[in-house]
């Protein structure tokens, strides 16, 4: 039994052409979410599942092992999910069967080793079959419905005090854990019993354009550093 990381990564990229080996501070996107991976204690092994070449040299460099993602299923409409499911079945022809799977997502890079054990730590303390980490949110929620705005998360009648709100949270994409037959069973990355694993703000951060870039620069140059609560 083994604890593993999964971390997809594509070559094409709409926003950013070429994001996930552009550089973040000294590094390349990629390696971020690779280091930080081979820096949690509790993970074994760490594998990049990919359809580039470039991605895949980078990769290596940095420690990964590679898995060689189809392109049907490395294109734009292509869900995280099927990368998962290719890349796991992948690991287990190897004759590997993991206890548990870690998937980063290499835009969200600002997290560390320690909250990767921390969030898998949590999950088995809780006996959960899966964990998404989260931020706290204190925002008033509205959506419009057939032409009428109407308030979601709270009754803007009776405007309460933030701190009076029960804890809400936002998933933040940075760190995903589940046990294999979640992934099987459900074809997702969350099912079971879901445990929430809160993050500061900063780990918010999911890179999609320029400017997305430039405040994750100024973020990795000021060594913010994503601990949990």
């Amino acid at each position: 039994m083994s604890i593993i990381t999964i971390i997809p990564a594509r070559g094409g990229s709409k926003g950013v052409p070429r994001k996930n080996v552009r550089s973040l501070g000294d590094k390349p996107l990629i390696a971020h979410s690779i280091l930080d991976a081979k820096e949690a204690n509790l993970v074994d092994k760490v594998y990049v599942s990919t359809d580039d070449p470039e991605i895949a040299e980078v990769s290596s460099k940095y420690g990964a092992e590679i898995i060689s993602r189809p392109s049907q299923i490395a294109g734009d409409t292509a869900s995280s999910e099927t990368a998962l499911i290719h890349g796991l079945s992948e690991i287990e022809q190897k004759g590997i069967s993991p206890e548990l799977i870690i998937f980063l997502q290499c835009t969200s890079p600002i997290r560390s080793g320690e909250d990767i054990d921390r969030a898998i730590e949590k999950l088995q303390a809780e006996k959960a079959d899966s964990l998404l980490s989260v931020t706290l949110s204190h925002r008033f929620l509205w959506e419009e419905v057939d032409g009428t705005a109407k308030s979601i998360n709270y009754d803007y009648r009776h405007r309460p005090r933030r701190q009076d709100m029960n804890p809400q949270y936002v998933e933040n994409g940075s760190i995903y854990i589940f046990k294999p037959w979640v992934l099987k069973e459900f074809g997702n990355r969350l099912g079971g019993k879901i445990s929430l694993f809160p993050m500061m703000e900063a780990a918010s951060w999911d890179i999609d354009s320029v400017l997305d870039f430039e405040v994750a620069e100024f973020l990795v140059n000021k060594q913010v550093v994503s601990n949990a609560y």
